[in-house]
């Protein structure tokens, strides 16, 4: 029997106090967090982090929810992850400036283990519809939740979350009064959701949630390489293997599903990436599936195939004095920020969350 949708995610339901994550609150919770790990909770949070009030525990709650920080016995620290991306000086892209970065954040935000955001998972893993009313989508996810065993949230906690999903995803209008809010939310650029229509038409009365369910032909061939390795790694184990072309398509878990990626669209960069590799070769049986077959462990492939998106690190022929690129460990957690080569590879965050 398959686990319940949402069996490994926590009960984080409106955590992000409305707020979707906005353009350079990543960075500058990683550089507060450097000098201090409890400076989330100091008085001049605020002066810090250049936000109101009521945005600070929502940063809080954004960069664990990405897996870029921790919570230890001082307070938040940044995770290997965070290193690997935003180190000012050896980061892969300090400052997300390039889209590639923002398809990792996304798919390390839905596919963690345990995933922070229950109602992103559902969406993009397990919606049976491309096209649903808010309404709709509020009842899937508060049966999912008690299938799953989770508390089950007030109603208006659901519709927040819902409500910060599609302003986090969904193009807005392109109006004046509109265009901060546009710019402040990076993540629509991926356009992983339709627009709404304007509130005053008649068609917007069912104020629909649209998945456009070819927006991962744009995500670039490495990320989605590096999250078919990720998903092989979590499901397959740690050593060498295989994994079929239907599985990476299909799986709720899969980069088919949580990037939005089509069958031929994942088909095509799985052979771009492995005429590029030598450890990877995309081969067909005698029935015709298709399976991607990694001779190496498939943590340090996608390692190494990441680093195809990102010029800082091409011309690096070795990774000593790097941070690795992030990948599930045994045990579940995330190193602490030590040693700049970690051969245990990186984990996914705590499962203890203060926000």
């Amino acid at each position: 029997m398959s686990p319940a949708p949402l069996s490994d995610c926590l009960p984080a339901f409106g955590r992000h106090r409305g707020y979707p994550p906005r353009y350079g609150w990543l960075r500058k919770v990683y550089d507060a967090l450097l000098q201090d790990p409890t400076a989330l909770r100091r008085p001049d949070a605020t002066v810090v982090l250049g936000v109101g009030k009521s945005m600070v525990p929502s940063m809080a709650f954004w960069s664990q929810a990405f897996g870029l920080a921790v919570r230890n016995s001082q307070g938040l620290v940044p995770t290997d992850r965070a290193h690997w991306l935003l180190h000012d000086e050896t980061g892969a892209d300090p400052y997300l400036e390039l889209d590639a970065s923002l398809w990792l954040l996304h798919w390390w935000l839905v596919s963690a283990r345990p995933c922070h955001v229950p109602t992103w998972r559902y969406l993009f893993g397990y919606s049976p519809l491309s096209r649903s009313s808010r309404a709709e989508t509020q009842g899937r996810l508060a049966a999912a939740a008690e299938a799953a065993g989770l508390r089950s949230p007030a109603s208006s906690v659901l519709a927040s979350d819902i409500a910060c999903l599609v302003s986090m995803y969904a193009p807005g209008d392109r109006s004046a009064a509109n265009i901060e809010d546009e710019l402040s939310n990076p993540f629509r650029t991926l356009h992983l959701l339709d627009p709404e229509p304007p509130a005053d038409r008649m068609a917007d009365r069912s104020h629909l949630v649209v998945l456009r369910r070819t927006a991962g032909r744009h995500c670039p061939a490495p990320v989605q390489v590096y999250a078919s390795l990720d998903f092989a790694a979590r499901t397959a184990g740690p050593e060498v293997g295989s994994v079929t072309l239907a599985r990476l398509a299909s799986d709720p878990l899969g980069p088919g599903r949580l990037l939005l990626t089509s069958t031929a669209d994942l088909r095509r960069a799985l052979h771009q990436i492995a005429g590029q590799h030598g450890g990877l070769a995309v081969v067909e049986s005698g029935d015709g599936q298709e399976t991607l077959v990694y001779s190496c462990p498939p943590a340090l492939l996608a390692e190494d195939v990441l680093a195809d998106a990102y010029p800082s690190l091409r011309p690096t022929t070795s990774h000593a004095g790097r941070w690795r690129v992030p990948h599930p460990g045994p045990d579940g957690l995330t190193p602490d920020f030590r040693s700049p080569r970690r051969d245990s590879g990186l984990g996914e965050p705590s499962t203890h969350i203060a926000y």
